[in-house]
């Protein structure tokens, strides 16, 4: 169930933003499961910034420390040319020296940080055109016309592909509707399967398409009352616009790796709206039944929340691995709904509408409203407008 447009969830940055924000564009949350050229998790970034600051540059850096951030972005963007040098100057030293290249890996936090290093580099490098990129993923919301979106996409420089993949990535952050990018591109390749798209340079954009989607999954985290429900949907929505643009136009190699990506993609996110649905029909009855007034307000939240998620999903069902889930549980929250709700009903009709019932029942009223539709939830608004008009 739609809940109005969503703007696409992004990679949430630590206190001070890795670089001053300068290559937020390709940027995404840690953990991965996946590793995609293009995408750089936030706490390598935050690693490699570290080092820099720390041990490379702390002279040129320690001037930034209490700037405003447009200042401190300005002045590093300044700075960047000299920081680049110290460090292609440190993976020299580290790579003649087995002390240097020991120390090297102590001060980044490890081989992994180690080997995602020159992605890290390259995206400095190219932090005015990742810049752009965003600009042009922004501009493409705008087109109509397939023909344009498709000429658009010529545009994109991919000779390197390491280059191609850091952009393609800043530019699909930015995309709304990504089915419109895939159908464009497959006009443009003259075919969708798998070998096809390699061979003429855009296997990097279906691989940013699949690094946003990987990049919702810590979104759609999270358990109790209290939790972002509208982030996690948020989350789901975007999640199934881009699964469904990869998936829908794009034929698979049988054993190549996109098959494997979009098999695990489907599976973790799977997972993720599964615990959000869990003990959904208790919940629901606790929230409608009113056992306890102490959990009551919890319980409601909780039905809430589940009732949204399960909503959501059922129409992201398609890029999830949970038929056997939605289908019968939707039958039986609204069966459990209209159970309760007829005995809210029946009790405002026979039974002094108190303040405590009156609340319960508008409960009753909103979850009916997004289980069967307004026009179901309006015939009880009014048997609420009769009852409270005999006080």
């Amino acid at each position: 169930m739609a809940r109005g447009h969503r703007s696409p969830v992004r990679a949430q940055t630590r206190a001070e933003p890795a670089f001053a924000g300068l290559i937020d564009g390709v940027l995404v949350r840690a953990p991965q499961p996946f590793v995609f050229a293009g995408a750089i998790d936030d706490t390598t970034a935050q690693s490699v910034w570290t080092w820099m600051k720390r041990d490379l540059a702390p002279d040129l850096v320690a001037a930034l420390a209490g700037a405003p951030p447009a200042e401190q972005a300005e002045s590093l963007d300044g700075l960047m040319g000299t920081l680049l040098t110290r460090a292609r100057d440190a993976i020299a030293a580290a790579s003649t020296s087995e002390d240097a290249e020991r120390r090297m890996r102590v001060q980044l936090g490890g081989e992994d940080v180690v080997s995602r290093l020159p992605a890290v580099l390259t995206a400095l490098r190219c932090r005015a055109v990742i810049g752009k990129a965003r600009d042009f993923g922004r501009a493409t919301n705008a087109m109509t016309d397939e023909a344009a979106l498709a000429g658009a996409l010529q545009s994109m420089p991919l000779q390197d592909q390491t280059v191609a993949g850091l952009l393609m990535h800043a530019a699909m952050g930015e995309v709304q509707q990504p089915a419109r990018i895939m159908s464009a591109l497959i006009r443009l390749v003259g075919s969708g399967s798998e070998a096809a798209i390699g061979r003429a340079g855009y296997a990097p954009l279906v691989e940013a398409l699949l690094a946003h989607a990987q990049n919702q999954l810590g979104a759609m985290e999270g358990q109790g009352p209290f939790r972002d429900i509208d982030r996690a949907c948020a989350a789901l929505e975007r999640f199934h616009r881009l699964s469904r643009a990869v998936t829908g136009y794009v034929e698979f190699a049988p054993l190549g790796r996109w098959t494997g990506v979009v098999s695990g993609l489907t599976r973790h996110a799977s997972d993720r709206v599964a615990l959000h649905l869990r003990d959904m029909v208790p919940t629901l009855s606790r929230a409608l039944r009113g056992d306890s007034a102490s959990d009551e307000h919890e319980s409601g939240l909780e039905a809430f929340n589940a009732m949204y998620m399960l909503a959501t999903a059922r129409d992201c069902r398609d890029s999830l691995a949970l038929n056997t889930l939605i289908d019968p549980l939707w039958q039986q929250v609204g069966q459990v709904i209209e159970h309760h709700s007829e005995r809210q009903r029946e009790a405002l009709r026979t039974h002094e509408p108190t303040a405590v019932r009156l609340a319960r029942y508008d409960r009753a009223v909103r979850l009916v409203e997004l289980r069967f539709g307004a026009e179901h939830a309006e015939i009880l608004r009014r048997a609420r407008e009769a009852a409270t008009r005999r006080l």
